[in-house]
Order: structure tokens, then C-alpha cells, then sequence
């Protein structure tokens, strides 16, 4: 058995080689879809790996509240605008046991002045407990304390502190924000962008300060608006236990009996899980989309082996009379069929790495190479041969010997 497939994988490597030319260009189409199918797969998965590790950027176990109803989509500010206050986040922090930190924002655009220089940036107005939820750590000085709430200090994101200082060390400089100013007493590490977000081009500011100085505050309200708390729960198993505790607890304080949270508590997983769900959709899309050129490549290979059934006619009729049965027809151009598959995917492999590795050199997407990817596209491609070479050797196996022999 090993020797009759041995003298047809011969007899079949001796035909394609005979046709060079013709081999690499049917080969061509399966090199192709096999690189692409590779490439797009791999893209794919690096951009799930770089999502996750986006949202990694953002802090470990977070939740976030804000104001207005989640109805399963994109968030809809069906609520009041202004729904939470600087009290809700205190009494999530004290009366919550899965919370560990709790971090409230308020964020406005500001133009932001040194000297001559200035740029337009969010200012953040937060608490001391912002980098250990935020996972954002502080390159130089320090992030203000809680006795430095009620002082009129900043910290600047390392885009906001190249833009107004360059080279200088803005630490105890003096900046203007709006009317005010701000004795600068730290640059906050550079984190980069996330999610579209340069995080770099910030200014940090007490909340207090923001609320009460900067922006204004609502007379009718007896705490400070935010628009954000985001929460560090106290280790992985309890972010679900934390997003329940604080849904009870901001129903009780916003007084709300039945009917709608007017507030949003989402977890870091969900986000994540969002964003993977879209990023998978992505990768289906690419590799059905470079499926096609496979599909392509097999009718390539098809139309061929049609041709060189034609053209072999008389070798075919040869071989019938001198014993060689249906069978014996069919697996040589099956073979034959599949070497120009195989041997393309093993090319389209190298060519699929190939592209996924300089893809990365141009791109913030690491190269996402697994196994699988690999083992899809071969076997796909051999499946490809197989099946669109068994036609055409069915229609060589049926020819007549006597009819094929006067052609």
C-alpha cells in the first residue's frame, strides 16, 4: 500500500514539475488566500490582545458608575445629566465592604497657560485616591494628599507638561487654569492613548477645587456633581459582589422604589467582554473575507486539472489499456491536485507570517501567531485541492480507452 502511493505522489510530482509554470501560477491563488487567511486571523487576534490590554491600562477590578439608564446597547442618557454627587461616592466608599478605593471625576475642558505657552486640555478634578484606582503612577513629585484638597495644586499629564515646559522641570512653577492658578507639584507617568484617548493630555486638580472654584456648583445641591466614580473592588471574585452592593446602595440614596436606575454601574470584565465580542465579530469577518481567495484558488486549481485532463488524454487512454483501472486515474489527478495545494499553503504559511511581522513594525498590534491559524489554513487548502480535484479526476477516470487512445 505505502509503495503504490509512493509510485503515484512520484508520478504526480513528475507531471507538475514538467508544467512549472503552470504549477505556480495555480499554486498562486492558494498562496495567497493561505497568507491572507493567516495575516487577517493573526491581525484579529492582536487587536483582541491590544483591546484587553487597553482596558488593563485603565486599573485592576474597576467598576464604573455614571449617571444615566445602561438598556443593554450603547448608554442612553435617558436620566437627569447630573444624577450623581461627590456624597454618592463617599458613602460607596465607607458603607461598601467589597470596595477597596473610590475615585470620583469631574472632567472639563480648559485652556491651560504657562508664560507664553498654553494648550487646550480635560482637567480632571479627582481625589487622592485616583492613581491607585487609575493605575496611573506619578513620575515626578507627588499626587496631592487630602490635606491638599482645599489648595489650589495641579499635577500635569507628560504630553500637557512637554507642551507648556519642554525640557524645564515644571515642578513649583505657577499655571493659569481659567481664572485661576495652580502651583504644579507633579507629572503624572505616561500611559499613551487608550481606547482613542491620549491619557497624556490631562491636568489633575483637587475635586473640591474644581467643583467650588472652577466650574461653579449647582446651589440647589448640597454635594459637588460628577461624572464618573470609578471603583477598585477588593480582588477579582468580588467586583460582582461590589456591583451589587452598589446598585443597592445609590437606590436607597437616590430614592428610587421601582422603576429605572437613573445610574450605570459597569464592570471593567463587561467592558472587556463588549469589546472582545466586537473584536471576534472582527476576526470572522476578516478570515470569511480572505476565505474567498482560497475558494478562488480552488476553482484555479479545478479549471487546470479540466485542462490537463484534455490535454492527457492519450497518456490516459495509455494507462487504461495497459491495466490501470478508475481508481488508479482518480488518485493520480487527486494527488496531483493536492500536492498544488499543499505546497501553495506551505508558501501561503511564509507569506503569512511574513506579512503578519511587518504589520507589526508599522502598527501599535503585536503579532498574534498561534497554531491554530496555521493548522486552518493548511488543512483548509488541502481540503480545497481535495475536493476540487476529485471532478476532474472522476472525468479522466470515465474516459474510454479506445476513444481516448484515438484522440
Amino acid at each position: 500500500m505505502s509503495r503504490y502511493f509512493l509510485e503515484n505522489l512520484n508520478m504526480a510530482a513528475r507531471t507538475l514539475a514538467a508544467n512549472k509554470m503552470r504549477s505556480c501560477l495555480t499554486m498562486l491563488g492558494i498562496i495567497i488566500g493561505n497568507g491572507s487567511v493567516i495575516a487577517m486571523i493573526s491581525v484579529g487576534q492582536g487587536a483582541q490582545k491590544f483591546v484587553s490590554q487597553q482596558f488593563e491600562s485603565l486599573g485592576t477590578n474597576l467598576l464604573f458608575v455614571v449617571p444615566g439608564v445602561d438598556r443593554g446597547g450603547p448608554r442612553s442618557q435617558t436620566a437627569p445629566a447630573h444624577t450623581l454627587v461627590l456624597a454618592d461616592a463617599e458613602a460607596i466608599a465607607s458603607q461598601v465592604p467589597a470596595v477597596a478605593n473610590v475615585a470620583p471625576e469631574k472632567t472639563q475642558r480648559f485652556r491651560v497657560t504657562w508664560a507664553d505657552r498654553d494648550t487646550q486640555v480635560n482637567v480632571v478634578g479627582t481625589t487622592p485616591e485616583y492613581p491607585i484606582v487609575r493605575n496611573a503612577g506619578v513620575a515626578r513629585g507627588h499626587f496631592f494628599s487630602q490635606l491638599e484638597m482645599e489648595q489650589k495644586v495641579a499635577l500635569l499629564g507628560s504630553a500637557s507638561a512637554q507642551t507648556l515646559f519642554g525640557s524645564r522641570d515644571p515642578i513649583g512653577e505657577k499655571i493659569r487654569i481659567g481664572n485661576l492658578s495652580f502651583r504644579v507639584i507633579g507629572v503624572m507617568e505616561e500611559k499613551g492613548s487608550s481606547l482613542g484617548i491620549n491619557q497624556d493630555e490631562v491636568v489633575f486638580i483637587s475635586i473640591a477645587i474644581m467643583a467650588n472654584q472652577l466650574t461653579g456648583q449647582d446651589n440647589s445641591r448640597t454635594s459637588p456633581t460628577v461624572q464618573t466614580i470609578a471603583i477598585s473592588a477588593r480582588s477579582p471574585e468580588s467586583t460582582s459582589a461590589a456591583q451589587y452592593q452598589i446598585t443597592n446602595l445609590l437606590r436607597l440614596r437616590h430614592n428610587i422604589q421601582k422603576g429605572e436606575n437613573d445610574f450605570t454601574v459597569r464592570s471593567q470584565q463587561d467592558l472587556l467582554r463588549t469589546a472582545n465580542s466586537v473584536t471576534g465579530m472582527l476576526v470572522i469577518l476578516l478570515a470569511a473575507t480572505s476565505g474567498i481567495s482560497l475558494l478562488v484558488g480552488g476553482i484555479g486549481i479545478m479549471n487546470i486539472m479540466l485542462v490537463s485532463v484534455v490535454e492527457r488524454t492519450r497518456e490516459i487512454g495509455l494507462r487504461k489499456a495497459i491495466g490501470a483501472n478508475q481508481t488508479d486515474i482518480t488518485i493520480q489527478f487527486t494527488t496531483e491536485a493536492v500536492i498544488l495545494s499543499l505546497v501553495g499553503g506551505s508558501f501561503g504559511i511564509l507569506l503569512g507570517l511574513s506579512g503578519t511581522l511587518i504589520l507589526t513594525l508599522f502598527s501599535p498590534l503585536e503579532a498574534v501567531i498561534t497554531p491554530t491559524a496555521i493548522i486552518l489554513a493548511v488543512g483548509v487548502s488541502g481540503a480545497i485541492g481535495l475536493g476540487f480535484g476529485i471532478f476532474p479526476a472522476r472525468n479522466a477516470a470515465r474516459l474510454d480507452p479506445i476513444v481516448a487512445l484515438r484522440s
